[in-house]
């Protein structure tokens, strides 16, 4: 699942220690999210769509149905 989460790091000027602070995960989790080794489970997915302020599916693309 591809995801746009560094996108919006960078619109919020966030860095990945300081989202995985916010979110009480590793800055290694949010690292392996942003390079797609890593699914993140719902409940942390919503987590980060809502420190965004963004609906799931804009942070989260699902590659096999990928139009943009």
């Amino acid at each position: 699942m591809k995801n746009r989460i560094k996108v919006f790091r960078a619109m919020y000027d966030t860095t990945q220690e300081e989202l995985a602070n916010k979110l009480e995960v590793s800055r290694q989790t949010i690292l392996a999210i942003e390079k797609d080794k890593y699914d993140p489970s719902l409940k942390l997915a919503l987590k980060i769509a809502k420190f965004f302020e963004v609906p799931v599916e804009e942070l989260f693309l699902d590659s096999e149905n990928e139009s943009s």
